[in-house]
């Protein structure tokens, strides 16, 4: 068995993306419209106003990432990430336990960014870094998400809550396709290989 060298994500380039970026893609006091739990906008009012707390909150985030990672064709490997909460709102995130190569990283993104176009989602930002590409997006309930590429080309997604009520969080439901890594962190870095994430074409 080879042995997975862990390594903490890099932190610099993430702090440098947020402040590049204005800060997160969503955040408290954010209005608009509700999310369907398959993370297609719809209705009216903020968390907040509907009475949505922080598990509601989480459980739609785990929606959203679900569909995304359901929306990229061919499927990948991931993990459930940390969950955190701050002074209103919950994120959510999963990390890509996939080799994608760096050919292969802007497919990823794009296929992303597609799903979340047809779904009604708002792209805030997109970082063509050639090593540490991002693409941001927003529902108009002030859901934010995003892919990134860190450190050693692991993608990362994330889905972060508008304002809403405190609450207890429990953890996601959603099986992973893959090792659990259950009180594992740092996830290891990405470990399976695809004949077309991890190829070197540019095409498709």
């Amino acid at each position: 068995m080879t042995r997975v060298k862990r390594a903490r994500p890099p932190v610099a380039v993430v702090l440098f993306l947020a402040l590049a970026l204005g800060g997160s893609v969503s955040g408290c006091g954010g209005g608009g419209t509700s999310v369907r739990d398959d993370g297609v906008s719809t209705g009216e009012g903020s968390g907040k106003e509907r009475g949505m707390d922080m598990q509601e909150a989480a459980e739609r985030s785990d929606a959203m990432l679900d569909a995304v990672l359901a929306g990229i064709d061919p499927d990948l490997q991931w993990a459930h990430g940390p969950t955190t909460t701050r002074a209103c709102g919950v994120t959510r995130r999963r990390t890509v336990m996939t080799v994608v190569s760096a050919e292969r990283r802007q497919t990823f993104l794009d296929r992303a960014e597609t799903f979340w176009r047809k779904n009604d989602y708002r792209i805030k930002a997109v970082n063509k870094d050639e090593k540490f590409p991002a693409v941001y997006a927003v529902t108009r309930s002030g859901f934010g998400v995003s892919v990134s590429f860190r450190g050693k080309g692991q993608a990362f997604l994330e889905a972060d809550s508008p304002c809403v009520e405190e609450s207890e969080v429990a953890a996601p439901t959603t099986e992973p396709n893959g090792p659990a890594y259950k009180d594992v962190y740092p996830l290891p870095r990405p470990n399976v290989r695809s004949d077309f994430w991890s190829g070197e074409g540019k095409d498709g």
